[in-house]
């Protein structure tokens, strides 16, 4: 019998039923939480459609894609998925909406494809529920913080061909890395000039030029060392703001000079011109006339 209804009561000389006393308010909350909360996190109905080369699991809500030769993310995925399985796929780039129609996606699984970069807002509709996602055994070589949006999602990155620059280490710094995976996060190659602590200088080794330094290391390892890509980064914006301001600077110059060079000689120039030109006749006046007489 529904909560907050008094069982019925039975005369018994009579037989009748008492009447029902009204629900109370925090019963009613209750009950109306429950029906939102069975709502938002139905299963997978057998009736949905499953994506082609997909096997659904309509009790745990689990999309299997794994192994299925897939070149892209499958279209028509249920949105009640709770887990998403893309693992050993071809698949080399993830749509900006791919995901978007997932609300309750909690665990997403691209490990051992072929991306090789992230689509800008490719991750970003990723919601608030998502608690894993594994970008392990791939080909990527650059991220930014941006590409993964405000996901909070216990993130694997490891086994990739990172280039180690600022961008990859704001991005370790900012996500929610699984820690036994860290390790594996190695810079296949680096920036050149990453060297230790802020103002440090360093110079590459022989043969070392095409792959920076750091080539070899794990990231997490170069950080607790103390190297700092991001402030090299920001060396490098400083001299090209000066060099540029320089070079402004020195074009101002020669123009000013230019400038006043090129007045002088128009000047020495009109100079000249009225030097060249004949002196006027005097003409004789009454003045002189009657000088002249006496």
């Amino acid at each position: 019998m529904p909560t907050g209804w008094s069982e019925e009561r039975r005369d018994g000389a009579a037989g009748t039923a008492g009447q029902r006393s009204p629900a109370s308010p925090t019963s009613f909350w209750l009950l109306c939480s429950f029906l939102l909360s069975s709502a938002a996190w139905r299963p997978l109905a057998a009736d949905d459609p499953c994506p082609e080369k997909c096997r659904c699991d309509w009790d745990t809500a689990t999309v299997w894609c794994s192994d299925a030769g897939l070149a892209e993310v499958p279209s028509g995925l249920p949105a009640e998925t709770v887990a998403l399985h893309l693992e050993n796929n071809y698949i080399r780039l993830v749509p900006e909406a791919a995901f978007a129609e997932l609300p309750l996606l909690r665990d997403l699984y691209l490990s051992h494809n072929r991306m090789e970069t992230l689509a800008s807002g490719a991750l970003r509709h990723l919601g608030p529920e998502l608690r894993l996602l594994d970008l392990s055994h791939n080909q990527l070589r650059r991220a930014s913080r941006q590409d993964f949006g405000a996901t909070r999602a216990k993130t694997r990155l490891f086994h990739n061909p990172w280039h180690c620059d600022c961008a990859l280490q704001e991005l370790v710094e900012a996500l929610n890395l699984e820690p036994e995976t860290v390790s594996g996060i190695v810079c296949e190659t680096s920036v050149r000039g990453g060297g230790v602590g802020e103002g440090s200088r360093w110079e590459e080794p022989p043969g070392a030029q095409q792959q920076g330094e750091h080539a070899g290391q794990p990231l997490v390892k170069l950080l607790d060392a103390g190297v700092n890509f991001c402030s090299m980064q920001r060396k490098t914006t400083d001299v090209a703001m000066l060099v540029t301001m320089f070079v402004w600077f020195f074009m101002v110059i020669v123009y000013v000079v230019y400038y006043v060079r090129q007045n002088q000689a128009e000047s020495r120039r009109h100079l000249e011109y009225l030097k060249s030109l004949p002196s006027p006749k005097k003409v004789p006046t009454e003045t002189d006339t009657l000088s002249t007489g006496f």
